[in-house]
């Protein structure tokens, strides 16, 4: 492959050196940042062998090429941009930022700060499957669980066990120390409120409820001032403001410390208030907030039951093409860290439906298109969406086709609606698709199998079905203009 004349092409067809603000690449996408996208002739990109699709979101213009290439095609694309010395990934984040509305950026904050700790909750969460394969009873043995049949596997399952409650049990040092380098704070200061947060000398964070119906609520008594002693284990929200108000703090006493004690004064003060704050009034407030909205998602999985599944799998894609759907993960997380009282997170088994439909779907296309190129980019497209990572099935084949897009949604509304019916729960974040299964909770896995098998046979199905209605109304349009 000419990998210049290919970056010379995609350049001209972005509209030119003078309409990129910005470039960077991740292992299969250019992200580039441009001053007007309506410059940009994707007629003209499509027909390049090389480009698998494209697609806009969060600020950004993305062209997938494919692992492996897209790294070769930004070298030559860089210099000829004149951006090879000063663009970078942060580059691209903060310019694309700038075009984003109030929500897009809160949300785009709140998936600055979880998409980076999402391998240690996605780790913590899988062993916490494994161990929930183990203990199950019923799984493998009628009335009995595998580590009652093979006792000799208790300690292995008391150890994984252990292993995967670590991430939840400090949660907040995880948080904190992302949310605060988010917020432009130290990051070791925020780690170090998390550890505060958690704390061995203060009262367990699940046993609070317990404690405080029981009168038995242990305090630091200052100056007549009653301070609950109790720790934040497992929580989101408190954490998520606490690092906010310390990042903050800090910076504002960077400006008024003189510069002789900045090292000595500013880390001392900005942990001490922000520690006061927190477990004065930020804790406490963000506790019962957060409480009440994991309450609220729980009663609406519970009382909306297969409708309000279904509606969710309708629209979940859609809401993944805006990019809304990085908020999910600080529910999740906070479904996850307190799944004795939730049962485990259901949004993780819906976005495994609508991941599975839009592999389906993709993967239906290479029946029922002609045009070869197509074919290829549906194949592996679809098999990537069916392993849990669908943006090159949704935005390089189903939404450029459109009627796949739709055979898609529908699938998911069904499977989503089956899930939900039978109380399908994840107990970790994951891949949300076909390696999806080991993160759902054991006893449900078999609906969890049988809502990704429902799914695939109607997205499939449909798309069939919607392409031969698309050829038919193609047909009807071509006699009329005869």
């Amino acid at each position: 492959m000419d990998y210049n004349k290919v970056a010379k092409e995609i350049l001209e067809a972005i509209g030119g050196k003078d309409n990129v603000d910005a470039a960077a690449h991740c292992a299969t996408r250019l992200r580039l940042v441009l001053k007007d996208e309506s410059l940009v002739d994707e007629s003209k990109l499509e027909e390049m062998d090389v480009v698998k699709g494209t697609f806009s979101t969060g600020g950004q213009f993305q062209i997938i090429i494919g692992a492996g290439t897209v790294n070769q095609v930004y070298a030559k694309l860089a210099p000829l941009a004149g951006i090879s010395e000063m663009s970078t990934k942060d580059d691209v984040k903060n310019a694309g930022t700038k075009k984003l509305n109030p929500i897009q950026r809160f949300v785009k904050v709140l998936s600055d700060i979880f998409v980076p700790i999402i391998p240690a909750i996605v780790a913590a969460g899988l062993l916490m499957g494994i161990n929930n394969i183990l203990t199950s009873p019923d799984l493998f043995f009628d009335g009995m669980s595998l580590i009652d049949a093979k006792p000799g596997m208790a300690d292995l399952a008391s150890l994984i066990n252990t292993f995967a409650n670590a991430a939840f049990v400090f949660l907040p040092i995880l948080i904190g120390f992302s949310a605060t380098q988010r917020f432009g704070g130290n990051a070791y200061l925020g780690a170090a409120l998390g550890m505060l947060m958690v704390h061995p000398d203060l009262l367990n964070g699940w046993g609070y409820g317990g404690a405080l119906a029981e009168g038995e609520i242990p305090v630091w008594n200052i100056f007549g001032f009653e301070i609950e002693k109790v720790g934040y284990q497992g929580t989101v929200l408190p954490i998520l403001v606490a690092s906010y108000i310390l990042a903050k703090i800090e910076q504002y006493l960077r400006k008024v410390v003189p510069s002789a004690l900045d090292n000595l004064l500013t880390p001392l003060f900005t942990l001490f208030i922000t520690g006061i704050l927190t477990f004065t009034f930020v804790g406490p407030i963000t506790r019962s907030s957060g409480n009440l909205l994991t309450e609220g998602m729980v009663w609406v999985f519970e009382t909306a039951g297969f409708i309000g599944g279904g509606i969710f799998g309708l629209i979940y894609a859609p809401i993944v093409i805006t990019g809304m759907h990085h908020s999910f993960i600080a529910v999740e997380t906070q479904l996850l860290a307190e799944i004795a009282r939730t049962g485990g997170s259901f949004i993780f088994p819906v976005a495994a439906m609508s991941n599975i439909a839009q592999g389906a779907a993709a993967l239906a296309v290479i029946f029922v298109t002609t045009n070869s190129k197509m074919k290829s980019i549906a194949s592996a497209s679809g098999i990537s969406a069916l392993l849990g990572i669908t943006e090159p099935a949704m935005f390089g084949v189903n939404l450029k086709l459109r009627y796949p897009f739709i055979a898609a949604i529908i699938g998911a509304a069904v499977g989503a609606a089956y899930v939900t019916f039978n109380k399908v729960t994840s107990v970790a974040l994951g891949p949300a698709g076909l390696p999806g299964v080991i993160a759902i909770r054991a006893d449900v896995i078999i609906h969890f199998i049988i809502g990704m098998m429902l799914t695939f046979v109607v997205a499939f199905a449909m798309t069939f079905v919607l392409a031969k209605r698309q050829q038919r109304l193609e047909k009807k349009q071509n006699d009329k203009a005869k």
